[in-house]
């Protein structure tokens, strides 16, 4: 996913930002966590408040109606041309007194970890027609003639509205009309500009930060009296959980021809890949979520470790995160399994059971008699982490064994990186320093050693035919990224749909936790992983609204409807048959235009 990201931002680097808006702001009143400051910050921060449905998501499309390969950075900010709003939607339209600027409004984030992520509003009228049926409903708020400032295409006026669900956007100004459509899971912040007697063209109005990088501002004419009516909507249903409401997705009610929880089996895709076998068998020792509460219930493991050495071995793991196998070569045997650091600590503590276990690993590939532990944390970092009781594997004590750093930084290192990376593509780029801005956020750096550690990953596998054992320093951020990314490379099936939908579930959400594409290797492209992402936020879907399996699984309201967020391999083949004719025919007319005679066209790998 931040490979995604960067190719976002060379996107809207590439396209250049067009009549960027400056606002005249008065006094900002800044309303996030349930905080009232003067601060024009816009750090995205928010806070844990519910250890279960706490990741609501952003927007947009879950159809593939009008899809477009390409993403443009109007589309993301707004796009032309909508069927305008729900017909579910209730509007009401209502004048409200002008509110006292200093007046104390309550409200926090909905729980939401803040993922700083890309999100594209492409698609807004299918959005609209995926939740035709979920009943928005709520106190809605619409406020016309409201302007909202687009970075990239200037002030636009129209009418905003804000449901249950969504903010939603429209003006009649333009042919067709512009649109702007998000889902209030979005939203991290919402920021009040100017006062009552504010001076200056579009100074009183709103500012809402989002988790994806976007600020939406919204001026509203102080005597129109609605700038206090759409506040209170956002405040109240962007942080449900902060206001005793429940998240959308347990409110939504649509059914799908196909149950999304059943999406991917366990048991099926180990099958697929050849285990149980005499090396490998399939447990399930945490079928309770008792070995370790992050790890989900069925776990693969060496045929020769008894569980009662798997929990020996969870003790020496940090939170119990065993090796456990991710994927392993149908050919070599050669594996890639992942866990946690070993919990070393200064004194240099050993186990028994788990260099016993790193062994069976080894052994379980006959092509080789050496194992790679590849850390993927600088050196540095995992010394440190010593003094914590952490550490890392000592090549003294585990034979055979070699141990590689990859230096990839800490998830807060990320944040800070792209916090800058912000800062230099909006609202607008300063293009005469743009390289040397670009570098300064170490951005790519930090995807480059994602992908080289990756790609070292499975060079070992394929090349070596050697296992290897992956880890950071609790095994769910980096670790996933780099054995995502490795089986990507090393397994056809997960540049599938389905077999993407299988890797997402698999490595992500049920190890307790996202790509960079060679586009004629994958049957999708980055629209796809968009569609992924917008959800993310949008809390439409109860994919993404818990931290691990385990609370998955408790969470019966959501876990027991049918969801449809990525089983949509018919509709996308349907589009891929029809750009292949297109193609066909375009190349028919060329050569019989050209006088050539008749060849025959060659069929082209398209991806939708």
């Amino acid at each position: 996913m931040p490979a995604l990201i960067c190719r976002l931002a060379e996107t809207i680097a590439v396209n250049g930002v067009k009549g960027p808006v400056h606002l005249d702001y008065g006094p900002v009143d800044t309303y996030s966590d349930g905080n009232l400051s003067t601060s024009t910050s816009h750090s995205d921060q928010s806070v844990h408040t519910k250890s279960a449905s706490v990741v609501s998501s952003d927007s947009v499309s879950t159809s593939t109606d009008n899809f477009s390969p390409d993403l443009r950075p109007c589309e993301y900010f707004g796009r032309a041309g909508d069927s305008g709003l729900n017909p579910q939607d209730k509007v009401v339209d209502e004048e409200v007194k002008l509110e006292d600027d200093m007046e104390h409004m309550a409200g926090s984030s909905g729980g939401a970890v803040s993922r700083d992520l890309f999100s594209t509003l492409e698609g807004s009228s299918q959005s609209q027609q995926s939740v035709s049926s979920a009943h928005e409903a709520g106190e809605e708020r619409s406020a016309k003639d409201v302007t909202y400032i687009c970075p990239f295409t200037g002030a636009v006026r129209g009418t905003l509205t804000v449901t249950n669900y969504r903010l939603y956007f429209k003006s009649m100004e333009r042919d067709p009309p512009f649109v702007l459509d998000a889902s209030l899971g979005v939203i991290n912040r919402v920021e009040k500009i100017g006062g009552a007697s504010s001076r200056g063209e579009n100074s009183y109005g709103l500012e809402i930060v989002c988790k994806d990088i976007r600020n939406l501002r919204f001026a509203h004419k102080p005597e129109g009296r609605t700038r206090r009516s759409i506040f209170e909507n956002l405040m109240k249903y962007a942080f449900p959980v902060s206001n005793n409401l429940p998240l959308f997705a347990f409110e939504y009610r649509e059914v799908f021809p196909e149950n999304g929880w059943k999406v991917y089996d366990p048991i099926l895709e180990y099958r697929r890949q050849g285990i149980p076998n005499e090396s490998w068998r399939i447990t399930k020792i945490n079928e309770r979520y008792e070995l370790c509460d992050t790890y989900p219930a069925i776990l693969v493991v060496p045929v020769n470790i008894p569980d009662e050495e798997l929990k020996r071995v969870a003790s020496f793991r940090s939170r119990g995160r065993i090796p456990v196998l991710s994927w392993i070569h149908p050919e070599s045997q050669a594996t890639i399994t992942r866990c946690s650091q070993p919990m070393v600590g200064v004194s240099g503590k050993r186990s028994k059971e788990d260099e016993k276990y790193l062994q069976s690993i080894m052994d379980s590939n006959a092509q080789s008699h050496k194992i790679f532990i590849f850390d993927a944390r600088p050196s540095v970092n995992a010394v440190a982490n010593k003094a914590k009781g952490g550490g890392y594997e000592s090549e003294d004590a585990y034979q055979n064994a070699e141990l590689v750093f990859l230096d990839i930084h800490n998830i807060h290192v990320m944040r800070e990186s792209l916090r800058k990376l912000k800062e230099i593509v909006y609202p607008n780029i300063e293009e005469t320093h743009w390289l040397s801005n670009l570098e300064s956020t170490h951005w790519l750096e930090h995807i480059k050693l994602i992908l080289a550690g990756a790609l070292r990953i499975a060079d070992k596998v394929e090349s070596g035919k050697t296992s290897v054992v992956v880890h950071c320093s609790d095994g769910w951020d980096r670790t996933a990224q780099l054995t995502s990314l490795s089986m990507l490379i090393l397994d056809g099936y997960y540049r599938t749909i389905r077999g993407f939908e299988v890797l997402v579930e698999k490595e992500w959400l049920s190890f307790g936790h996202r790509f960079q594409l060679f586009p004629t290797a994958f049957e999708f492209n980055d629209c796809f992983l968009m569609i992924i992402l917008d959800h993310l936020y949008s809390c439409l879907f109860g994919t993404f609204l818990c931290s691990s399996e385990q609370q998955r699984v408790k969470e019966e309201p959501v876990h027991s409807r049918y969801k449809e967020l990525l089983a949509k391999r018919a509709e996308l083949q349907k589009k891929v048959e029809e750009l292949q004719r297109e193609i066909t025919n375009r190349s028919t007319s060329s050569s019989e235009r050209a006088g050539s005679p008749a060849q025959c066209v060659t069929p082209v790998q398209t991806v939708v």
